[in-house]
């Protein structure tokens, strides 16, 4: 059950069914589409200076960088895969989720310790609660549990 942040309503797992694990979380698709734009931009400036050869790099660079961050659900806990590091959470070391503004969910332990969780947001909450058994709360769902 793969998702890539894209479709939330495609995403929601039925509940009853047998969750294949591990679930992965990802960058949507969309975003390989900079890269040809990125290296657009690099032969642009190429054709002005061969001193901006070093920058072929970028587009090589921002191609690994989307396809490595991810964020990994297990039944054991999180895995977050960040540009150069991996964080393993087991679930007891998860307290709750932050949601900053203009930055990557984070999930916050026990010692209000932050570690990013790349590629999942908030309209992932509902896939997130089903996988991870209930420890990650739906707030979806418990809004419209208070309405009813």
């Amino acid at each position: 059950m793969p998702t890539d942040s894209s479709d939330p309503a495609a995403s929601t797992p039925d509940d009853s069914a047998e969750i294949p694990y591990p679930v992965v979380f990802r960058i949507n698709r969309v975003a390989y589409f900079t890269v040809p734009m990125v290296a657009l931009v690099v032969v642009l400036l190429l054709g002005a200076s061969y001193w901006f050869a070093f920058l072929f790099v970028a587009p090589v660079a921002l191609y690994m960088w989307i396809h490595r961050l991810r964020t990994v659900v297990t039944e054991d806990g999180v895995r977050a895969v960040g540009a150069l590091s991996t964080t393993e959470l087991p679930w007891s070391e998860i307290a709750g989720l932050q949601f900053p503004k203009w930055s990557s969910v984070r999930a916050v332990r026990p010692d209000g310790e932050r570690v990013k969780l790349p590629a999942i947001g908030f309209r992932d909450l509902p896939v997130l609660n089903v996988v991870s058994k209930g420890r990650i709360p739906d707030p979806f769902e418990a809004a419209a549990n208070r309405d009813k």
